[in-house]
């Protein structure tokens, strides 16, 4: 699938949530899919990697030929946020992928901007930590992205 079509998508359904004040929006998998001429499990694939937990929303699925998909914005305070975020997503250890998702997320809700997030991806590439085992890396991508979002939250 093209990233210009699940961008497309991923513009969608934010633009549906946005029009109903962020509140849950249901939609058909077979309907979506028709629009955008591309198959139901393109779509899966847009709701499991733009919409997931990391980055702020969570996806009811009921199969079948009423089938939907709900997908709801989280809400929640910042504070409770950031610690669930250092404790839970972060952990000892994250992946390349799932801190981009992470950074993406906390870019969509403003805690950062598109300029810290781009230069904390940068930081945590594999690129940047080349000289590092590969056994550890993911562990000193944790250490880095916990300590970049504390400064970046401390310098508000």
């Amino acid at each position: 699938m093209s990233s210009n079509l699940s961008d497309i998508i991923e513009n969608f359904i934010k633009e549906l949530l946005e029009a109903n004040n962020y509140s849950a929006v249901e939609i058909q998998r077979n309907i979506l899919a028709q629009q955008f001429d591309c198959s139901p499990s393109q779509i899966n694939y847009v709701l499991s990697t733009r919409f997931n937990n990391d980055r702020g929303y969570i996806v009811e699925s009921r199969r079948g030929g009423g089938g939907y998909i709900r997908i709801f914005k989280v809400h929640s305070s910042m504070e409770g946020e950031l610690e669930r975020i250092l404790n839970e997503s972060i952990g000892e250890s994250i992946t390349l992928n799932k801190s981009s998702d992470l950074l993406f997320a906390l870019e969509d809700r403003g805690v950062i901007s598109q300029r810290e997030m781009k230069i904390m991806q940068s930081v945590l590439s594999d690129r940047s930590l080349n000289n590092i085992s590969y056994d550890y890396r993911n562990i000193i991508r944790a250490n880095l992205l916990k300590e970049m979002i504390l400064a970046s939250v401390d310098a508000d």
